[in-house]
């Protein structure tokens, strides 16, 4: 009786402290997500406020990559919870959330792509940069994104179908909601990989093709110098969130190679970690890389993040 009890102890003591971590968890992930979606928010709403930021071309695309991270955060942070609260879903509320996921998440490397174009235009091409960047080409732009991306999400719901959903006894999913899980069929994994791997080469080169354009005409004597090493930094910037935006590409073969020298409750704590680093971190990195160097956007958001108790800020029009 006594071998029960103390069997019995030991598993509630078991049950309460995995309850115990993973609302810690949930906190160490939740604070700095609604903090982040703060910023973004308030980012969002600067650049709607003033006139200045409606009509100026790279603003916009600034609007665009900040209203899908945002999206992307606020999805990623929903499918985390869910996962730590054990809830299960069923394919198509999970197809669905997924679906938005990826159509907001491929928004940003296409935009980073768009906006390094912009820059490189402002640098190397100045008195054309008016006539080629306009409010019009900008938002054709935006809207190819959006369509490039849509005509993704619309052919992996298509290699989704072709899996035998009616063969199964049930539509509820025996595992947590993610990514990876619906890549039901060898087809959809391998779309998956190629789609991927095209835009960020793609991306990448673009980017980095822009640097290089940057730094020789940086070298011209008619070039702004001070404009030139603000775009390459800003250039270098942009590289580094596609290196984070890919490294989420990347992390279940990472995990799955450390899982064969760790333990399980190892390899979530470090599951945890990525994501923070991963997913979280990088959906705000748009609004601290522009929130503070940009000369307009600052004051702005300093006025607003401190609750408006800044009073020696003078309006800008």
């Amino acid at each position: 009786m006594s071998n029960l009890n103390l069997s019995l102890s030991n598993i509630t003591t078991e049950q309460y402290q995995g309850l115990v971590e993973r609302l810690f968890l949930c906190i160490f992930t939740t604070v700095p997500c609604c903090v982040f979606l703060f910023i973004n928010f308030t980012m969002l709403f600067i650049l709607r406020s003033k006139t200045v930021f409606c009509e100026t071309s790279r603003y916009i695309l600034l609007y665009n990559l900040l209203f899908a991270d945002t999206v992307m955060l606020l999805l990623s942070q929903i499918m985390y919870l869910l996962s730590v609260s054990r809830i299960l879903l069923t394919y198509p509320v999970c197809g669905v959330l997924n679906m938005l996921a990826a159509l907001t998440n491929q928004i940003s490397p296409l935009t980073l792509v768009v906006m390094s174009l912009e820059r490189y235009v402002a640098v190397c091409y100045p008195l054309k940069h008016a006539s080629i960047i306009t409010i019009r080409t900008t938002v054709v732009t935006i809207l190819a994104t959006w369509a490039i991306s849509s005509l993704n999400v619309l052919t992996r719901v298509i290699l989704l179908l072709q899996f035998p959903f009616r063969d199964l006894q049930s539509l509820q999913m025996t595992k947590y909601c993610s990514g990876r899980v619906l890549l039901l069929l060898p087809m959809s994994d391998y779309y998956d990989k190629a789609y991927t791997c095209f835009v960020f080469v793609s991306a990448g080169l673009t980017i980095i093709s822009s640097y290089i354009g940057v730094t020789i005409a940086a070298r011209s004597a008619s070039t702004d110098k001070a404009s030139a090493r603000k775009t390459r930094n800003t250039l270098l910037l942009h590289m580094m969130q596609l290196v984070l935006t890919l490294s989420s590409t990347v992390q279940t073969p990472l995990l799955t190679t450390i899982s064969r020298f760790v333990t399980r409750i190892v390899i979530v704590r470090i599951q945890i970690i990525f994501y923070m680093c991963i997913f979280i971190f990088p959906r705000c990195l748009s609004s601290l890389i522009y929130g503070i160097r940009d000369q307009n956007i600052r004051p702005l958001l300093m006025y607003y993040l401190c609750c408006r108790l800044t009073v020696n800020y003078v309006s800008q029009s």
